[in-house]
């Protein structure tokens, strides 16, 4: 069975690894990002590859992106948070140092492929697919397929106005995505920018300190903003959380009881479900983008 290297590229992360063609997962690891210096991102993705390369017969590289992704060019019109690659075709970039073939797909549109091909959507027509992570991204499924947009915009949650009274339009981005829950965790502990903290810090916390846990339900209750108004517009059959945080185990009830605070949500109400493929879902879809653009749609 071909073996394919495959990137999912975050705000904070780049997340890598050795897959089957079935999807399947033979090894994996990460390394931060360098989100600002372009060099140094080549350099650290051309080094992941040769380490691979140098022993494994590799058939090509699938890569997951955030932003505004051309999926037939690889051109990145905004890269999301990475500066680096915003208005540049990381495709052409590669492929000028690397002898073998290479796909990209938005990382949201990547999630949403997983889950629907070999995930918790197989059986569905429509859905939406929200990534939580640096920011919020996410797919939507429509008729059985991927709805990419006029220009490549389509499921760029995170840019969704939630709160519309304060003084400024603020964004689904910055008050319910992981870093926005990290960020308010920071703030309420008086610790630095700097300190590094992840979503499972938070939650384990949240377990003794009543503070800590009130900051995680009022960023629950901005999570099913977003998921309410989403499900309102586009009546999916279901809607899949991932991202990292989408691992504790008590997110999906606490998601839940926000959304059932809400009178109409009895209206409009869908299963919210968790994506299968949880952390290694953006890899899995970039490489099913992969092999779609190398042989043609999945059966």
């Amino acid at each position: 069975m071909k073996k394919y290297i495959c990137f999912d590229v975050g705000g904070t992360k780049v997340k890598y690894g050795l897959l089957l063609e079935d999807g399947s997962v033979l090894s994996k690891g990460d390394y931060n990002t360098s989100r600002i210096n372009l060099e140094l991102f080549l350099k650290d993705m051309i080094d992941t590859i040769n380490m691979y390369t140098r022993n494994t017969i590799v058939s090509g590289i699938a890569i997951s992106l955030p932003g505004f992704i051309n999926p037939h060019t690889g051109y990145s019109e905004l890269a999301g948070n990475i500066g680096a690659l915003s208005n540049k075709n990381l495709k052409k970039l590669l492929e000028a140092k690397i002898s073998l073939p290479i796909e990209i797909e938005n990382d949201g549109n990547c999630a949403a492929l997983a889950e629907k091909i070999s995930g918790n959507a197989k059986n569905c027509t429509d859905f939406i697919c929200i990534t939580l992570g640096t920011g919020i991204g996410g797919g939507i499924f429509t008729n059985g397929k991927l709805l990419h947009g006029h220009s490549f915009r389509g499921g760029e949650f995170g840019f969704m106005v939630t709160r519309g009274k304060s003084r400024r339009f603020e964004v689904w981005h910055s008050n319910a995505s992981t870093s926005a829950l990290i960020h308010s965790y920071k703030k309420l502990k008086g610790l630095s920018e700097t300190e590094n903290i992840d979503g499972e810090t938070v939650f384990l916390e949240s377990n003794n300190n009543h503070s800590v846990k009130k900051l995680i339900e009022d960023w629950t209750k901005n999570l099913s903003y977003g998921i309410y108004n989403l499900t309102v517009a586009l009546n999916p059959q279901k809607v899949l959380i991932g991202g990292g945080v989408a691992n504790q185990q008590e997110l999906l009830s606490m998601i839940n009881h926000q959304l059932d605070l809400n009178p109409w949500w009895k209206v409009f109400k869908v299963p919210v479900e968790l994506c299968k493929h949880q952390n290694d879902a953006g890899m899995i879809g970039a490489l099913y983008h992969f092999l779609q653009k190398q042989t043609g749609p999945f059966k």
